[in-house]
């Protein structure tokens, strides 16, 4: 194909992100420099394909986000997963309660796990976070499954 025919495209990366509806996640997400586009959908649970709202087993409220690293680091967006939303109430944000609300991180790399991995650990002795009305010392855990 010509040089002037080719279409350059820009490399990209994606993770799926749990953090209770989805709905709230994706306007937030959206609006990030490097965020390319963002779906919603259901994860976490191989037992039931082709989840839907009304029958979706096990897995979690979720948000696949598709972004371009050489404008966003994923640190930088699991720091914002972070702050939007409280990763140490197990199974529940705000007044959604239930498995399908939980916070957690579906990886698509190795690379993806270790930073998650760090990033949690750095939040976890921070002692800085969520306390249920603002952001200051844990109430307890981060409960977060990656």
């Amino acid at each position: 194909m010509p040089a002037a025919k080719r279409e350059k495209t820009m490399p990209t990366s994606r993770v799926i992100l749990a953090s209770g509806c989805f709905w709230g996640a994706q306007e937030l997400f959206r609006s990030l420099p490097g965020v390319v586009s963002t779906r919603v959908g259901y994860s976490g649970d191989d037992d039931t394909p082709n989840a839907t709202y009304r029958n979706h087993g096990d897995h979690a409220e979720a948000l696949e986000v598709i972004y371009d690293p050489s404008i966003i680091r994923f640190q930088i967006l699991l720091e914002f997963f972070f702050q939007i939303h409280d990763p140490t109430t197990r199974n529940r944000q705000g007044n959604d309660i239930g498995r399908s609300y939980r916070s957690a991180i579906f990886t698509t790399t190795e690379g993806q796990m270790k930073v998650a991995f760090h990033v949690i650990e750095a939040i976890c002795e921070s002692g800085f976070g969520w306390s249920g009305t603002g952001w200051s010392g844990w109430m307890s855990v981060v409960s977060t499954r990656v």
